[in-house]
């Protein structure tokens, strides 16, 4: 049986998805849930923490995830190209039970150690984290945002990243710093978060092998748009069928943006 030839593109978000190990709630913890973000009544609940979801980026952070490419119209001839990813936005949304908890984690912290990772943060980046609204930014009346805070969850931790390529840090490397001013970074789980929390990978080209010769048309950059929430898991029923062979869950791209991708390139 012959199998079906896959394109570049789909190569790419193959494999730059990460599938992140994953842990059953228990039933007490089942009952507990947001019913607002998890409506079905399921005998088991599958999730993942944050910090594990990272642990799927550690090694692309470092040498960059080889992509499959073919570089000619027949498919005869084929490279690994090697993309390293960039966290280049993310906003987390959970309840207000677990944004307590985490509010207590990090109030603990010294105010020195807040006041180093202050002065360590570029201008171009917008960290945030959501502790109520001024006057300013309070445009509904209360009853309004009570509503909406149970439906899309308390914004706990927001970032933005404006800097240029060649001055950012590979994305492992920025979730660990981000964290130790937000430890929720590591230790909220998929389940405790809203709908809303989503996050954006950029990646970049870095080299291909084989390296013998120059191929036009592999600087194609990638944007890929993530989900985080479990509810969106819930919904999926053939879930196991999709996945890859190793055991987890994945968290694959909901949207896509390129640049210098050029139609009827050999490029993902």
């Amino acid at each position: 049986m012959v199998s079906e030839k896959r394109s570049n593109l789909e190569c790419f978000l193959d494999s730059t998805t990460p599938v992140v190990s994953s842990q059953f709630l228990s039933k007490s913890e089942i009952r507990n849930l947001n019913k607002l973000w998890h409506p079905w009544e399921r005998e088991r609940v599958e999730f993942f923490t944050l910090g594990d979801l990272w642990n799927c980026f550690d090694e692309w952070s470092a040498y960059g995830a080889g992509v499959p490419i073919n570089v000619d119209d027949a498919g005869d001839e084929t490279i690994v190209q090697y993309y390293v990813p960039y966290l280049s936005a993310i906003q987390i949304f959970t309840s207000n039970s677990s944004l307590n908890c985490q509010r207590e984690e990090t109030d603990s912290e010294t105010r020195d150690s807040f006041s180093d990772s202050l002065s360590e943060e570029s201008e171009s980046e917008k960290v945030s984290r959501w502790d109520g609204c001024s006057s300013d930014e309070c445009v509904f009346d209360q009853e309004t945002s009570s509503h909406l805070n149970d439906r899309l969850g308390h914004l706990y931790f927001q970032y933005f990243d404006r800097s240029t390529p060649y001055g950012r840090v590979p994305l492992m490397d920025k979730v660990c710093a981000l964290s130790k001013r937000y430890p929720g970074l590591m230790s909220l789980r998929s389940v405790d978060l809203s709908p809303a929390t989503w996050m954006a990978v950029a990646w970049y080209p870095i080299y291909h092998i084989p390296m013998g010769r120059t191929i036009k048309d592999l600087s194609t950059c990638f944007l890929t748009y993530h989900t985080l929430s479990s509810s969106f898991q819930d919904l999926d029923e053939n879930g196991l069928s999709k996945r890859k062979r190793k055991e987890g869950i994945c968290v694959p791209a909901f949207g896509l943006a390129t640049y210098k991708m050029q139609v009827g390139c050999p490029t993902p």
